[in-house]
């Protein structure tokens, strides 16, 4: 059973995940129902019905790995399996594994940029039951498209709270951590620069003093062609369907005076962007502030500027229109948060899938083909330490 146990290396990493089954009452082992769970996902079963139908007509696929002697449980047993599974000690797992992903990836010119954010599952609230939807906080390795982690955040908190401590579940040493202006939190930065990571952080409405200071720095020393300064500068251009966007990134270390108005861990830089944008002869002009534990480096900004907005469109995205995580009805126990982490298992299994197609001709063809959905929830298997 071992040897064939190791044909899907990742189970390895959730064999320690504590069965909350009566022991004398487990008819299907735990592996085998995260197997069947993980492959019905990725195969573009959604829901315990569909993986359960799944997982009946794809018996002898599975036997390819795990006995299954007692056939597949029903989808009523898998929902109630998520619902009591632990989901902090199910989350940590899955960040081990995601780890494992990560630091087997290619070489990166400057620090990976890790990008937090938070989406909200909007079919997982049963306002009878006063419970409100499933809002997640994710993290996201933008240049190698990983989900690294994530957590939940409680209906009666805020992502302000939740960031801390999904921060201290993730390895993020060297790492360049981007937040929404909503984290751009002195405590929030603290975190992030103890855990041996950089910020950068988009200054608004929630820092008023300072981000009018910043906003006065800049607006003077551009007047005055950065005599009292050094700033580095650069340019971009997108044009694309009538579009143009022209980005305009500045960055200056020069903020001793900044340092002594405002006390920010490890503050070093702080960074202008300007987005100036023509559409049907019409343009747009808007200002992004930011500060940074890092030193000036207006390349750098134009990276981890755009490369947040990827957990948008590389993450929720997908996790939407592929997924279709909003139509997702788990509402009990800690079923939506641990059917959330399937979700992000699936999706870095996909990702890491080989070929060229694109990850819905990826997701589509593990659903046709048993033998490439083999190759895909064996992808990782080389990294297993």
């Amino acid at each position: 059973m071992a040897e064939i146990a190791q044909s899907v290396a990742f189970l390895e990493y959730f064999s320690g995940l504590a069965d909350p089954r009566q022991a004398g009452k487990i008819l299907y082992p735990l592996d085998e129902i995260m197997l069947l769970v993980l492959c019905g996902e990725v195969a573009g079963a959604e829901g315990f019905p569909d993986i359960a139908l799944w997982g009946g007509l794809h018996l002898d696929f599975l036997r390819r790995f795990l006995p299954f002697q007692r056939g597949i449980p029903s989808h009523d047993a898998l929902n109630d399996l998520f619902n009591a599974l632990d989901h902090d000690a199910f989350r940590d797992n899955f960040v081990t594994w995601a780890e494992s992903l990560r630091t087997a990836g290619p070489d990166l010119s400057g620090p990976e940029v890790v990008a937090i954010d938070g989406k909200t599952s909007r079919r997982s609230g049963d306002k009878g039951k006063g419970r409100a939807a499933l809002h997640m906080v994710s993290a996201w390795a933008s240049e190698q498209r990983l989900v690294l982690g994530q957590e939940a955040i409680d209906a009666k908190e805020n992502e302000i709270v939740a960031i801390p401590r999904l921060l201290d579940v993730l390895e993020l040493k060297g790492a360049l951590v981007t937040i929404d202006a909503m984290g751009c939190q002195k405590a929030i930065a603290k975190t992030i620069r103890d855990r041996g990571a950089d910020y950068l952080l988009p200054v608004k409405g929630n820092q008023p003093s300072l981000r009018e200071d910043i906003d006065l720095f800049f607006t003077e020393q551009r007047a005055c062609g950065f005599a009292d300064a050094k700033a580095l500068f650069h340019q971009t251009v997108d044009a694309d369907h009538g579009r143009v966007e022209i980005r305009r990134h500045y960055s200056t270390s020069d903020i001793d005076w900044l340092k002594e108005r405002h006390d920010w861990t490890g503050l070093a830089s702080i960074g202008l962007i300007e987005r100036e944008v023509e559409r049907n002869g019409k343009t747009e002009l808007t200002r992004h502030l930011y500060i940074s534990s890092l030193p000036a480096d207006a390349i750098l900004l134009a990276r981890a500027a755009r490369s947040h907005w990827h957990i948008e469109n590389r993450l929720h995205w997908v996790l939407d229109v592929l997924f279709h995580d909003d139509l997702c009805r788990l509402r009990s126990g800690n079923g939506p948060q641990n059917f959330a982490v399937v979700r992000h298992i699936a999706l870095n299994l996909l990702k890491n899938a080989k070929g060229k197609n694109s990850l819905k001709g990826t997701r589509k063809a593990a659903g046709w083909s048993p033998d490439f959905l083999q190759t895909v929830i064996t992808a990782t298997d080389q990294r297993v330490p």
